[in-house]
């Protein structure tokens, strides 16, 4: 069986997206999507997302991690796929999302895609926790996934792949772990980041649930306020903007880049 699909980047995090509204993608599939997903041996890419039928939203998506695992949320990758469906005339220019996480809207604004998030949950501020070695104050909020987000005073230096792990697999965060973000906010108010992701499992240029998460936590911080500009390791600048109430931020949105790379044809042998 030949699948088409569309590779796209949100801020260099890149997807494989595939219309999928015949429900014929073999999604069970764990091993066969983590081959496709694979960098050097595959397509190459930070997740498969499937555009499926909705009996509640214009269109249902599905979004699968490197290592085959199904997510809840992913917020540069909602962009991406937002900007396939309407291309595609599966979904309107204001549009309403299923997702795992729940229902997500996102307006088309050229290349560019504002994506409403999830209400924020589950906030826990000034938690520490101990690891390679030492003592980490860290804030958490899920964003549609769980971040738990760390300032430090200087992004270069700190280890993601170690640190980033590490936090990931903590105790704290048990049974399903979290993404780990390091933030460093700039003289300008600017929020600079750094992502571990889980289901990756490794830093990537950009995380849209985490960038989101840096921003309400640095926010909750005071020391910025919305909108709030947001620079990933890719080197894109972002904007988060919502309102801050006394104890939680509402009306929370994401406004970046939804990009073509390019297409091509998957060929899967489980099905003949």
């Amino acid at each position: 069986m030949n699948i088409a699909f569309w590779k796209m980047h949100g801020a260099a995090n890149d997807f494989i997206v595939v219309d999928d509204r015949q429900r014929v993608f073999p999604a069970d599939d764990r091993a066969w999507l983590a081959r496709i997903m694979a960098r050097r041996t595959g397509v190459g890419s930070d997740g498969v997302m499937l555009v499926q039928p909705s009996a509640s939203a214009d269109f249902r998506m599905r979004f699968f991690n490197p290592d085959g695992g199904e997510a809840e949320m992913c917020g540069n990758g909602a962009r991406c796929i937002a900007r396939f469906a309407h291309d595609r005339g599966i979904a309107p220019a204001q549009m309403r999302i299923e997702t795992v996480a729940g229902e997500v809207r996102a307006g088309i604004l050229g290349t560019r895609v504002l994506l409403g998030m999830t209400p924020p949950r589950d906030w826990r501020l000034h938690a520490q926790l101990t690891a390679e070695g030492r003592t980490w104050t860290y804030h958490f909020v899920n964003t549609g996934v769980p971040h738990a987000v760390v300032e430090v005073p200087e992004l270069a230096a700190v280890d993601v792949a170690r640190l980033g792990a590490a936090i990931r697999h903590h105790a704290d965060f048990a049974p399903r772990g979290t993404n780990a973000n390091f933030i460093a906010v700039t003289p300008e108010r600017e929020v600079q980041v750094r992502t571990f992701e889980r289901g990756v499992e490794a830093e990537t240029l950009a995380c849209g649930t985490g960038m989101v998460a840096s921003a309400l936590i640095a926010a909750r911080l005071g020391r910025v306020a919305p909108p709030v500009r947001i620079r990933p390791a890719s080197g894109d600048e972002l904007e988060v903007n919502f309102t801050l109430t006394a104890d939680d931020a509402r009306d929370v949105t994401l406004l970046g880049p939804a990009e073509y790379v390019f297409q091509g044809e998957l060929e899967y042998a489980g099905v003949k």
